[in-house]
């Protein structure tokens, strides 16, 4: 019987601006004036690198950030490496500019919730059931938690760069059952990433997924999710496999 959830942050109860948004933010921020033609060609080619973080994955991965991308969310120095080669490569080479850009991406302001992620999160936290964060980050997302009014309904947060561990390892499930003092076979895990989420099955944990899509095309990816753990909870135990 479902005891606990886990989720991943990015993707499955919060979504990142656009490429668009992030860039004009960026913009604004340091004074810098691009044309139109200007501004969508940088668009296109950050997207192409997949520089911003949170956004789609890379489409052109250089060879020399090959090793520092598969490792990029062990460490915060780590991290800011990767996704600094990654504007750089596509061209943006004002230090100002890059430093705003990866900046703003950990600004409160650049991520927006689901809209049924408080809900969900509420639900949970009246039925007792614990929750934890699971994230390959580098850099602490309990502030933008706080800001958008999430933070009180987490229980705990096992963040990768804290941890020195990424997933799909088990041992980032692991350390987030033991903090929610549960059995992995009782906490389900929720992302959005078959591998990386994945990897939690390796523990005994249940894996459910959702789509990685825009807050405006997923109004409810996670509700149905309540309905899931109300049957768990009518359920016998079965080997955990992957929910529908």
């Amino acid at each position: 019987m479902i005891q606990g959830v886990m989720f991943d942050f990015s993707g499955t109860l919060l979504r990142v601006e656009s490429t668009e948004e992030w860039l004009r933010a960026a913009l604004a921020e340091t004074g810098t004036a691009l044309s139109e033609e200007e501004f969508a060609e940088t668009v296109r080619r950050l997207t192409e690198y997949g520089a911003l973080p949170g956004g789609p994955s890379p489409r052109h991965l250089p060879a020399h950030l090959e090793t520092l991308w598969a490792r990029r969310d062990i460490s915060a120095g780590q991290h800011r490496a990767a996704y600094g080669g990654l504007t750089h490569a596509a061209g943006v080479t004002d230090p100002r500019l890059a430093q705003v850009l990866y900046e703003r991406h950990m600004s409160p302001a650049a991520w927006r919730p689901y809209p049924d992620t408080a809900p969900t999160l509420r639900e949970l936290r009246r039925r007792g059931l614990p929750v934890a964060v699971v994230s390959n980050i580098g850099w602490d997302l309990r502030p933008v938690f706080r800001t958008h009014g999430l933070d009180e309904l987490v229980d705990a947060y096992v963040l990768s760069f804290e941890l020195g561990t990424q997933k799909p390892d088990p041992e980032i499930f692991r350390a987030a059952c033991e903090q929610l003092g549960l059995a992995p076979a009782d906490v389900l895990m929720v992302g959005d990433d078959r591998r990386a989420d994945g990897g939690a099955r390796a523990l005994g944990c249940p894996v459910h997924f959702v789509d990685h899509l825009p807050v405006d095309r997923r109004p409810g990816g996670l509700t149905p999710l309540l309905d899931l753990l109300g049957r768990e909870r009518h359920r016998p135990r079965q080997d955990p496999e992957e929910t529908p």
